[in-house]
């Protein structure tokens, strides 16, 4: 969440950056966490005043008790001014928690470099290798899938519902592999600590990381226990260290893991739809560090060239895009889309978003390090960044990787763990693949 005493020392600045994210609203939400915040401390100060009078006067009460006198009047007054106090302190409680609710539903502040716009006014910064235009029609996955026999969405929405496939056979073998492949560079090239984290978190855990309470709705959540299924491994890892407090030497901290991902909106009907472009539950390798607050930027561009390791290795076309301020998630102050050609579908596909979410997470998850020994403790900054996200990984080497026969090349990375240089079915014949 955002720092109340920024918003205290530069309202204007605060309300000018949430503009910039198209948050109205949020903006406008300023002068009431101001007017709050300025009651809150107006009843905290005649509270205190209160509760030292009120001490004063039990002194003088025990004095005249001790020399037989009476303290009627005194013992009267104090009643008042009792109740005075706990009516003040009941109301204190009560503005902390307004404000911390309007706080936890406004989001983070853009870093000055991210540009103003919406999700049509992303910018390119980077691009490696050319798209891949096939000599033949191009097959979409889904009828590649279905005539090799690697892709089974009938069976899946048969027991699940639409938007959970089936990966058969060299399909699934496929996805393992390219986890483990992704698994082993981050772990032994990149530094990161692998890591096996639980599914199921906690309120709190979802709300450290800023899925809650704004998208309650797009989640899934077990009733009876209030535990909520993963959206992303970003949020078991980030709230890992919640609650302690980390030294200087602790940092950077890096981890990786690989976990399935649900999320119950999984786009409107239509196109986005087919296949595995958009599905309530798929596997992604997360990346997510713990650094310090100087070093985060930069932290950002090595989460890139991490995720755009895999890709390059893989012989994908791939490009990097800097999001503008309205298409931000609620954590991020910045965003940086890795996107893969699919020629099948022909269009650009996401398949990591990195994003450096400053100190936003660290202050609702309590994350914080000491700089230094006797020095006041900081928060410290998360970041977090796909490296990659199945199955649309999986969609980008099966289109690009089709031949006119309808067999499907293996990477050459990933041939000797696949035992194969290519994926063929059943069914190889163009016509009986549509």
């Amino acid at each position: 969440m955002l720092d109340i005493r920024h918003i205290r020392d530069l309202p204007d600045q605060v309300r000018s950056a949430l503009r910039r994210r198209g948050e109205s609203d949020a903006a406008e939400a300023v002068d009431r966490i101001l007017d709050l915040d300025g009651s809150r401390r107006a009843a905290i100060t005649e509270a205190d005043e209160l509760k030292a009078r009120r001490n004063e006067v039990s002194r003088t009460i025990g004095e005249l008790k001790r020399k037989g006198e009476g303290a009627e009047d005194l013992i009267l007054e104090m009643r008042s001014v009792g109740e005075r106090i706990a009516a003040l302190d009941g109301r204190i409680r009560e503005v902390e928690e307004e404000v911390e609710r309007i706080l936890l539903e406004t989001p983070n502040i853009p870093l000055p470099e991210v540009q103003e716009g919406g999700e049509a006014d992303a910018v390119e910064v980077h691009a490696s290798g050319t798209p891949t235009t096939h000599p033949f029609p191009a097959l979409p996955h889904w009828e590649l899938g279905q005539s090799l026999g690697i892709l089974d969405l009938e069976r899946g929405a048969r027991i699940s519902g639409s938007g959970f496939p089936v990966l058969r056979g060299a399909g699934a073998r496929l996805q393992r592999i390219l986890v483990e492949w992704m698994m082993e560079i981050h772990r032994e090239e990149h530094g990161y600590e692998e890591l096996l984290v639980p599914h199921l978190v906690t309120r709190e855990t979802l709300t450290g990381t800023g899925q809650l309470p704004k998208f309650a709705n797009d989640s899934y959540r077990t009733e009876a226990d209030d535990l909520w299924l993963i959206p992303t491994a970003e949020v078991p890892l980030t709230n890992l260290h919640g609650g302690e407090l980390l030294s200087a030497e602790d940092l950077p901290i890096g981890y990786v893991t690989c976990t399935p991902c649900f999320r119950r909106e999984a786009g409107a009907a239509g196109k986005d739809t087919r296949g595995l472009l958009r599905v309530h539950q798929f596997d992604k390798v997360e990346l997510v560090r713990l650094e310090r607050p100087e070093r985060s930027r930069e932290a950002l561009e090595e989460l890139v060239r991490h995720a755009g390791t895999i890709l390059d290795r893989l012989g994908l076309a791939w490009r990097v895009a800097r999001l503008a301020a309205g298409d931000l998630g609620i954590a991020s102050a910045m965003t940086y889309d890795l996107e893969v050609w699919a020629p099948g579908v022909d269009r650009w596909l996401e398949v990591s978003s990195c994003s450096t979410c400053t100190d936003y997470q660290a202050r609702r998850a309590d994350l914080r390090f000491r700089p230094a020994p006797g020095e006041k403790p900081l928060y410290l900054h998360t970041l977090n960044g796909s490296a990659l996200a199945l199955p649309r990984l999986v969609v980008a080497i099966l289109e690009t990787f089709q031949e006119e026969d309808g067999t499907v090349r293996i990477p050459r990375v990933l041939r000797d763990r696949m035992g194969t240089d290519r994926i063929s079915g059943p069914s190889l014949s163009r016509s009986a693949a549509g």
